[in-house]
């Protein structure tokens, strides 16, 4: 490789979005594998990682506000869109990789990987990439919306059907605790918006920082459990490179499929790009909660697609926004006093930018 192609190759990388709270979230994994919590300090650790979670939950329920939820229904087909996407079409595409065990994925990985296909859509970064690639904002809103809110119900119900006989799925104690840590809360924190909303809105950016401080907890607990129980040694570099190969065909033919199928449900430009941005995409606060409480010691196998997933799904999503947004300019206006020569020259050009 000459020092040309190199730095090519170097200026590229840079450019991609490496979330620094992905790194944070590896630098927990990390820290679980060489200081694993266990005896009375697992025990104490468990149980903050559960207050964390109800707490997680009673936030998102005081965020969200009803009356903006049943605003977004008047775009009822692109929501039932990326509904379908997210809690249909990725399940059963998970479900038809259960023929690449035991030969590409261990049982253990599978479970992860099916569970990742039930998790809900993403919000913040759904509406991120729509508004880079000037798409319809407002809709990707709503699509990550209810997409959350359907998953604190349809997430454990598709995992209890789905992973049920899987062993390490959820059982009847396991869908009390989902009530008990998960829906109450969520539950709670709606019926007393009325009167802490204004204080979440107040303390948006410090709320952010408990959210995520709460989600690095679930990490370290679940990893230390995985790390205490020897489940990583189930794991090696070998089945982690042919686990990322089947996320990313995973995510192509999701990406194909929301913009491609969109098309040809009849959206519009800007409604097909909210459509693959939120129909493609998998939420990891949502999903790292949820699978701590469905799976216990096995969460940290759960999990692991889940997070391999959200990066990935973040650095080819920032390149597909930047390059929609390219071909969503507008051709410059022609200039009448322009010489024919000049139009002649230019068309070529406006031709080939779109």
């Amino acid at each position: 490789m000459t020092p040309r192609t190199t730095g090519r190759a170097l200026r590229l990388l840079s450019r991609l979005p490496v979330d620094r709270y992905v790194l944070a979230l590896l630098g927990t994994v990390v820290l679980a594998a060489l200081l694993p919590a266990s005896g009375t300090a697992a025990t104490v650790v468990e149980g903050a990682s559960t207050g964390a979670v109800a707490l997680l939950f009673f936030l998102y329920g005081a965020r969200l506000s009803t009356r903006e939820a049943l605003d977004g229904l008047r775009h009822w087909r692109l929501h039932l869109t990326v509904l379908g996407c997210t809690f249909l079409l990725f399940p059963l595409l998970g479900l038809a990789a259960r023929g690449l065990v035991p030969a590409v994925l261990t049982p253990q990985l599978y479970g992860g990987l099916l569970f990742l296909c039930l998790v809900p859509s993403t919000i913040q970064s759904s509406i991120a990439f729509t508004s880079i690639a000037r798409g319809n904002v407002p809709a990707a809103i709503c699509a990550g919306s209810f997409s959350s809110l359907a998953g604190i119900v349809l997430t454990p119900l598709l995992a209890a059907v789905l992973l049920g006989g899987s062993g390490g799925g959820p059982s009847a104690d396991g869908i009390l605790r989902i009530v008990l840590q998960l829906l109450v809360p969520f539950l709670a924190g709606q019926l007393l918006r009325r009167w802490v909303g204004g204080f979440l809105v107040c303390h948006k950016k410090v709320l952010g920082y408990v959210d995520r401080g709460s989600i690095l907890l679930v990490v370290y607990t679940a990893f230390s459990q995985g790390v205490v129980a020897g489940v990583w040694h189930l794991v090696t570099p070998a089945r982690l490179g042919l686990l990322l190969a089947v996320e990313a065909v995973l995510l192509a033919v999701m990406l194909a499929v929301t913009w491609y199928g969109a098309g040809r449900l009849g959206f519009d430009r800007a409604d097909r790009i909210a459509i693959q941005f939120a129909g493609s995409k998998k939420s990891l606060a949502a999903g790292l909660p949820m699978a701590s409480v469905l799976f216990g010691p096995q969460a940290s196998l759960a999990v692991l697609p889940l997070m391999l997933f959200h990066q990935m799904q973040l650095m080819v999503c920032a390149v597909i926004a930047k390059r929609r947004a390219r071909d969503g300019e507008p051709a410059a206006p022609e200039d009448p006093d322009a010489a024919p020569e000049t139009r002649e020259t230019a068309e070529p050009a406006t031709v080939r930018d779109r």
